[in-house]
């Protein structure tokens, strides 16, 4: 399966929404998820929207590849960086802990330009448009 999320931050920090689409391996819509977050950094929310994707497909699949925009989550999470943040420290482990649901889970680094990254990211902005109007 693959899962695309996004996470969105108005103002760093600040409201923040996660939003994920899973694409099963013939191309078909698994699930879908969008969720506010509540006051975050973009990191923060980044992080928190893989962790809401993959606790949602969790019983869904054993093998999932995670693609999205963040760079600096996709690297972190590969061991290319180190976190060093406490906040996105905790929510690496969290990843880490969820990791093992799994039996292959792999991270990839796509452009925002890729067709459902724009759609989880207009997911997660919906969101935030209707919790900011409330």
């Amino acid at each position: 399966m693959i899962v695309y999320s996004d996470g969105a931050s108005r103002g760093n920090p600040g409201p923040s929404a996660a939003a994920f689409i899973a694409i099963t391996d013939d191309g078909r819509l698994a699930t879908r998820g969008t969720k506010f977050l509540g006051l975050k950094t973009n990191n923060q929310a980044e992080y928190s929207a893989l962790i809401f994707a993959l606790e949602s497909v969790s019983a869904l699949t054993r093998e999932v590849v995670c693609r999205m925009d963040s760079q600096l989550v996709v690297k972190q999470l590969n061991g290319e960086y180190t976190v060093k943040d406490c906040t996105l420290k905790s929510l690496w482990n969290k990843i880490s802990e969820l990791r093992r649901v799994f039996s292959k889970v792999s991270f990839v680094h796509v452009p925002r330009t890729e067709k459902y990254v724009q759609e989880v990211d207009e997911l997660a902005n919906q969101v935030l448009d209707k919790a900011c109007k409330a």
